[in-house]
């Protein structure tokens, strides 16, 4: 039915690892934020963040 259109959605949850790499940070400075406030959301041992979440703690903590 989509007729050969493409839809792309931008992501909006990542994993910890694709949410470093958004960051530009590595792995390991990923995980201190975490320590330090960030919010991730964790399903059955399943654990993403919200880029918009990333995006506020970024801007909290470059100031």
């Amino acid at each position: 039915m989509n007729q050969g259109y493409e839809f792309t959605f931008p992501k909006e949850w990542f994993s910890l690892k694709e949410a470093a790499i958004y960051a530009g940070v590595s792995y390991n400075t990923f995980k201190k934020f975490r320590l330090l406030g960030l919010k991730v959301c964790e399903i059955e041992g399943i654990k993403r963040v919200a880029k918009k979440e990333i995006d506020r703690f970024l801007e909290e903590y470059s100031s």
